[in-house]
């Protein structure tokens, strides 16, 4: 029975892949054509790459043809040559026959953005933290909010963990308070009037979250290294950057929730839709 178990996991999370994979070609198309959004080449390049590297052929497809006409990349038919040779390998007819017309160039390396991340190495000085510290009603505001805001609670909780060790009043060096630790901005940005009040700091910080795995198409790695270093940097360096915080965190994470992926929803407005609804009620 474990035996069996171990394949339906294996089954359901190549199946995960394979969706989010789809789901990144889909965005990466309708950036690259400007369809229903502003055109954008490098966003379309770097969403090209992650679903490359999860092994998508017409992904691997688009992102040679991309590099072979220096299109939104660096002109580098090396590149392009390997990448269409990755999709020859599934039986992607065009890229068998575009790999035809370049030089072969097996040494040429592939593009710097399908290297594999890595390795995460757990910061021993920061043990995980311990669950025994999270309150029975903090445990059922979070197992109420969470599935409001589409967010599985065992992330959520993994978050909180990390973020705060449960303390509804922890403030960081850099001001960021309340149990999800939302910085000022943050806090503003999804309508959270009182960060050290439980409710309104995980409905602030659950609207966060929803929104980067809405922008990073479920990626739990991504979503949660933008959640510790904001998106602009996840965006600069194409994935985890080279922070030893932010590396740190995202193993311990990871570690906590042991999902790669989390279902996909829509992200939440990021206006203040009845900011009177969210006053303090401390």
């Amino acid at each position: 029975m474990r035996f069996l178990a171990i394949v339906a996991a294996s089954l359901l999370a190549h199946a995960a892949s394979a969706q989010n994979a789809a789901t990144l070609y889909e965005q990466a198309q309708r950036l690259e054509h400007g369809e229903g959004v502003a055109r954008d080449l490098d966003q379309a390049a770097a969403l090209y790459c992650r679903a490359a590297r999860l092994g998508a052929p017409d992904a691997q497809y688009a992102l040679g043809w991309m590099y072979a006409n220096g299109r939104g990349v660096v002109h580098d038919d090396g590149a392009a040559w390997r990448l269409f040779g990755l999709a020859a390998e599934q039986g992607h007819a065009a890229a068998v026959r575009m790999q035809a017309l370049l030089p072969a160039a097996p040494g040429v390396p592939l593009p710097a953005c399908m290297a594999p991340d890595p390795a995460l190495e757990l910061d021993l000085a920061f043990p995980l933290p311990d669950y025994s510290a999270a309150t029975p009603q903090l445990l059922a505001l979070v197992d109420k909010l969470a599935p409001e805001y589409q967010i599985e609670p065992a992330l959520a909780l993994a978050v909180i963990a990390v973020e705060s060790g449960f303390k509804r009043t922890a403030v960081s060096p850099k001001d960021a308070r309340g149990l999800m630790q939302l910085i000022p901005a943050t806090a503003a940005r999804f309508c959270v009037l009182d960060a050290f009040n439980p409710e309104q700091n995980l409905r602030g910080g659950l609207a966060y979250l929803r929104w980067l795995l809405a922008r990073y198409s479920g990626d739990v790695t991504l979503a949660t290294a933008a959640y510790n270093a904001g998106e602009q940097a996840v965006d600069q360096y194409r994935g985890v950057p080279p922070y030893d915080e932010t590396r740190a965190y995202v193993r311990r994470i990871g570690k906590l929730y042991g999902k790669a992926l989390h279902p996909i929803a829509a992200a939440v407005p990021q206006r203040c839709m009845h900011p009177m609804a969210i006053r303090s009620r401390r």
